[in-house]
Formats: structure tokens, sequence, C-alpha cells
């Protein structure tokens, strides 16, 4: 029976065919691999988690010494003016905070893991989509029974789209994480005097540590089921309804 498809989508089948064979058999193995060196180098040791602190560069203020009859000292009225002077409005109506220390920086040990992590999570993400494209196109037309390769199909599918759902959460997790560092320095930088604040952004520095050590760790044992789940079921997934006449009789 000639092939119906036009030149260009029999090509571009051929190539995903060709792509995804390459994922399972060579590109799997690697990243399993390489992923699994990562997680035990000295990057991801878990005794390095005390030393993802880094200062964010906000000092505590001199305490102001309340001593005259109002209960409120001149040099507390001159700070409380300068502070409001300090934190008023820019040109466009917004409130601006100067902080004395000037910039308040990200935590670079922390930025440096996820500037690792982050291209491995959407090489994953890629990698599931060819995936799933390619045994979509496997998926044979509806027919009336011998459907135990199409159901195969469909629970590898499954297992694809759940996989690129948690590597999306991935990277919302660094977002988060970001988001919620940033408004603890701010509370830092309008209370420098609660230390629970400070403790606070030192809390999840290292909690981040932990998920980012816990990412990589995941990214591997994905690899390592997506190569086992495919592998084992390969025959079906390629030719889901092969011919089984001969375990009939």
């Amino acid at each position: 029976m000639a092939n119906d498809d036009p030149r260009e989508v029999t090509a571009c089948k051929d190539k995903l065919h060709q792509m995804s064979e390459n994922l399972v058999k060579v590109l799997f193995p690697q990243k399993i691999g390489e992923l699994g060196e990562l997680v035990e180098s000295d990057l991801f040791k878990l005794s390095r988690m005390s030393e993802v602190v880094c200062n964010i560069n906000i000092p505590v203020p001199a305490p102001v010494i309340l001593n005259n009859s109002d209960g409120v000292d001149d040099g507390l009225k001159a700070h409380a003016k300068k502070r409001k002077h300090d934190s008023g409005n820019d040109v466009t109506g917004c409130k601006v905070f100067s902080l004395p220390g000037g910039t308040v920086p990200c935590n670079k040990e922390l930025c440096e893991l996820i500037d690792i992590l982050k291209p491995k999570i959407c090489c994953l993400i890629e990698n599931c989509n060819t995936l799933k494209m390619w045994i979509q196109l496997q998926i044979p037309r509806i027919e009336d029974g011998n459907n135990f390769g199409v159901s195969v199909q469909e629970d590898t599918l499954s297992e694809l789209r759940q996989v690129e759902s948690e590597a999306a959460a991935y990277l919302d997790q660094i977002s988060r994480y970001y988001i919620t560092r940033g408004k603890l320095i701010s509370k830092v930088a309008k209370y420098p005097h609660v230390d629970d604040y400070r403790r606070s952004i030192i809390e999840i520095d290292e909690k981040e540590f932990i998920n980012l050590r816990l990412t990589c760790l995941e990214l591997r044992n994905t690899y390592l089921s997506l190569h086992d789940v495919i592998t084992k079921n390969k025959d079906k997934i390629k030719k889901p309804r092969g011919n089984n006449t001969e375990s009939m009789y």
C-alpha cells in the first residue's frame, strides 16, 4: 500500500523516530550517569548545606536612646525624619527605600547550582515532548479488539505527561524561592533589629539547597525510570498490534 503522507510529513516522522531511538538508547544512559555524578559531587554534598549562607548586606542600625521629657529624643526625631525623607516617593509616585549597604546580593552559591540544574530540567521537558509525539504517531487507528499494546502506549504517554508536569514544578519552585527570599529581605530592610527575619533567610537558603539536591536526584531517577519503561515495552510501543495469532493455538 502506497504511503499517503506527503513527503514533508514522512520526513518529519522519520526524523522524530530517529531522535526518539537515540534518546532512549544513547542520551538517557548518558544523562543517568551525568546526573548521578553531579549529585554525588562536592557541589551537592549534604555537609555543604551550612556553607550556603551569604551576607545580606543590611547592617543593624545603632539603637537610639530616649531621654527627654516627651519620651522621644531629638536624635530619634531627626532619624525618623531622615528615614521618612529617604523612604519617600519617586517621580512615579512609588515608595522608595534606600539601603545603607547598597544592593542586597542573591545567594551566589545557590545561584550557581540553579544555573547548573535549570538547563537539565528544560532538557528533560523537551525530551519528554519528543517521546510523546513519537509514541502518539505509533498509535494505530481505533479498532475492536487487540488493544493491549495501545493501552501500553497510553500508559507510557501518561507517564511522560506526569514527568513534564513535575519538571515544570521544579522551575516554579525556583521562582518561588527567589520571590520568598526577596520578601524576607524587604522585611529585614524594614525591621533591621528583628533577628528572626535574618534567621529565616538562612533557613530558606538551606531549604533551597536541599530542594536542589533532591531535584538533581529526581532528574536522575526520572531518566532511569523512563529508560526502563520504554525499553521493556519497546515492542508494544512500536507495534501495538503485532501478529499474535501464534499464541492463540
